[in-house]
């Protein structure tokens, strides 16, 4: 089945999979690569983030003193490693993105067109 505009001078667009094409898919080894690569890359990285999280909740529940140390001026462990967060937030935003765009992306490009056939 396929989906078009018939208004004049309208580009054609894809076709519409059915539901046993989505499910025959989903079954198919590029699939089944695509979800690994992405959960290789997801579940360590949310591991190690919750893991970060966690301990400087426990640092700052548990060690108050450790982080009171000043590091200079009025600055001290706390601010840094709470800052920290931050920064490896963004870091791990810009991997993800760097590799769903080199490894997750061109795949599912090629399982939509062969799903929905090229793009017009």
């Amino acid at each position: 089945m396929t989906t078009a505009d018939l208004s004049p001078g309208a580009v054609p667009s894809r076709r519409t999979p059915d539901a046993q094409a989505f499910i025959e898919m989903q079954a198919s080894p590029e699939f089944q690569d695509l979800r690994r690569r992405l959960r290789r890359f997801v579940f360590p990285m949310t591991a190690i983030f919750l893991t970060w999280y966690a301990l400087y909740v426990l640092l700052a529940t548990y060690a108050s003193d450790f982080m009171a140390t000043k590091v200079f001026g009025n600055v001290n462990l706390g601010i840094i490693l709470g800052l920290g967060q931050f920064v490896t937030t963004f870091v791990i935003t810009g991997l993800y993105v760097k590799f769903a765009n080199r490894e997750l992306d061109p795949r599912a490009a090629a399982i939509r067109e062969e799903l929905e056939g090229p793009a017009q």
